[in-house]
Order: C-alpha cells, then structure tokens, then sequence
C-alpha cells in the first residue's frame, strides 16, 4: 500500500485517480480547491489553493506518490507552470515519485516527429495558451528538474475528458512519446485512465518517461 496524493483529486482525471487508487487499499488524499459533495470512503479530503506553498508541502509531506491533476485554466491560468515546478521541488525533497496528467497534444505520430503541439493550426485559438502550458511540462520543466527527482507524464489519447465521457472497458493500450493512435487520436474513460495509471504506480518499471494511455 503507498500513501498517494493527488493535486486536482475533485477533477475529471484528479477523481477517477482517487477512486481507483482508493479501491485497491492505497492511502488516498486528494487536495482540490473545493470538496466534493460525494466522498469517496476512506480518502481524505484536503481543500486549498494550489498556488499556496505551504498547502500543497502539507499534503506532499508524507507521501510515496504525488499524482498532479491541476488544469492549466481557471485560477492556474497564469501560474501553472510556477505552480508545478513548486510540486515538483516539494516532490523531490520529499523523496516521493511524481505522476503527472499530461495532454495529448505532447505526444508524436512517430518516433522522432514533431510533437502535435508544434501545429496548433486546427485547433481553436482559445485553448492554445492551455495546451502549450501543458506541454512544457515534458519539453521543458519536468527535463530540467533535479536528477533525483523521479517523474512519469501520463498522456491522455485525444478523446480525454468530460466532454468525451466513457465507461469502463477495464482495458486499454501503453504507448511512449509516440501517441497509441497517432491517426485519429484515440480515446479513453476516466477510469480506464486512472486504470493505467496506478497500474504504472504500482508497478514501478517507468523513471523519468513519457508515456501514453489509450484504447
């Protein structure tokens, strides 16, 4: 059993992360800037704001994994990257391995291509601020951390979120940098998301990796 926080625990990725992980007996707490009206039992519900230090360094402390599923919208806007090299710093004093929710936008079509981040032509105008915060998670900060600091960054296939919901299928497909499917971008659940990902917690065989999940 390893003690998991989650950043984000009330969102999309944040709760379906809590509750898989909560379901097979790991120690879950789950930080959000509001509470959930329904609870998952047995995890603990922390509220704050994830641009306060001292907030997230209490719930980091203490903890085997820190799995970061804050959105690049909203309150983060203008903070998120600032606000995950905190986590990441606080992850890495703490000793604890990082997970972090990616996007699809971070992955390649094939080994050593251009990432899809890279041509944004498609996609509407307002979310590229978001979408390339995201990314330079991987292209930029999560490489540039500390040697000792052990991060995974968890893509989604494009088809991720609540406006493409889905149910559990109990399956799904691991990929690298390299999108499972690069042609039309795939889809997954939630579930089938958090599935995948504390399977890659528990099964500890990814350090310092890119990987992506999708059906």
């Amino acid at each position: 059993m390893s003690r998991i926080t989650v950043l984000g625990g009330t969102g999309y990725a944040g709760s379906a992360v809590v509750a898989e992980a909560a379901g097979r007996g790991h120690d879950v707490t789950a930080f959000s800037r509001t509470l959930p009206a329904q609870q998952v039992p047995g995890v603990t519900y922390v509220q704050g704001d994830a641009t306060d230090e001292g907030a997230i360094a209490s719930v980091v402390s203490g903890a085997d994994v820190v799995v970061a599923a804050l959105a690049p919208r909203g309150p983060l806007t203008s903070s998120f990257r600032d606000v995950y090299r905190t986590v990441a710093r606080l992850a890495d004093v703490e000793g604890a391995r990082l997970f972090v929710v990616g996007g699809f936008s971070s992955l390649r079509p094939a080994p050593g291509a251009p990432r899809f981040v890279e041509d944004l032509s498609e996609v509407p105008a307002a979310l590229h601020g978001e979408i390339l915060a995201g990314a330079a998670l991987i292209t930029e900060d999560l490489p540039a951390a500390s040697e000792t600091l052990d991060w995974v960054f968890v893509s989604p296939a494009q088809l991720f979120g609540s406006f493409a919901p889905g149910e559990r299928r109990g399956v799904y497909r691991l990929g690298d940098d390299v999108a499972v499917s690069p042609t039309d971008g795939g889809a997954i659940s939630a579930t089938d998301y958090a599935l995948g990902l504390v399977d890659l917690v528990e099964q500890d065989d990814h350090h310092r990796a890119h990987v992506n999940l999708g059906y």
